[in-house]
């Protein structure tokens, strides 16, 4: 995925879903009870290094799970299709989520129909995770085990932070500042908290 400066372009810049340089990504990948497999995928259509944002189209199979997370920027997700449950919130298609840096959300668990949202990441768009066991309880519900990340086509100006667990508000010290390299600090792994299991979906 190529990089593109703000302050250089002049112009506007138009694709389309089905432009050849707009590929899908595998970006997260489980291993359901059944053993069939379940994934995120995404075409990243703007990626820009300055200002830093990311615009993104995401399908999530039905079932997918995604750990508890937020994002080093500001970030909104538009519900397109289907739905998914954000924690114990059920979010059908026209749901509007906006996380605030230093916030999180889920674990994100996709309807029996899957969904498919619209993303902006507006700064920074690399995720940290918190709170495993929320992550880990919600697998176990479903009998899915998550699958090793694949290869990613990253801009040069960032690497792959996908298994960073490290709450930006947690402590101080560990922290990391939205202008901060995250490998440059060491994961925090927050203590178990007791919470209510995931509700099971709406039929």
């Amino acid at each position: 995925m190529t990089s593109e400066s703000s302050t250089e372009a002049t112009e506007p810049t138009f694709r389309h879903l089905d432009d050849p340089e707009v590929t899908w990504q595998q970006v997260k990948r489980q291993r359901n009870a059944d053993g069939s497999e379940s994934s995120v995928w995404e075409k990243w259509l703007a990626c820009a290094a300055d200002p830093q944002y990311l615009t993104l189209y995401a399908k999530y199979d039905p079932g997918m799970i995604v750990r508890r997370h937020g994002h080093f920027s500001p970030h909104v997700v538009m519900i397109l299709e289907g739905g998914a449950w954000f924690g114990q919130r059920w979010c059908p298609a026209g749901t509007h989520i906006e996380l605030p840096t230093g916030a999180a959300f889920g674990p994100i668990r996709a309807g029996d129909e899957g969904a498919v949202m619209f993303e902006v990441m507006m700064g920074d768009p690399r995720s940290w995770g918190e709170q495993p066991e929320l992550f880990e309880r919600a697998l176990a519900e479903q009998g899915a085990e998550p699958l090793p990340d694949v290869e990613l086509e990253y801009p040069d100006w960032l690497t792959d932070l996908r298994s960073l667990w490290a709450s930006p508000g947690e402590n101080s010290s560990n922290a990391n500042p939205p202008h901060a390299d995250p490998l440059l600090t060491e994961p925090l792994h927050t203590e178990p908290l007791h919470t209510e299991p995931l509700p099971s979906e709406e039929r």
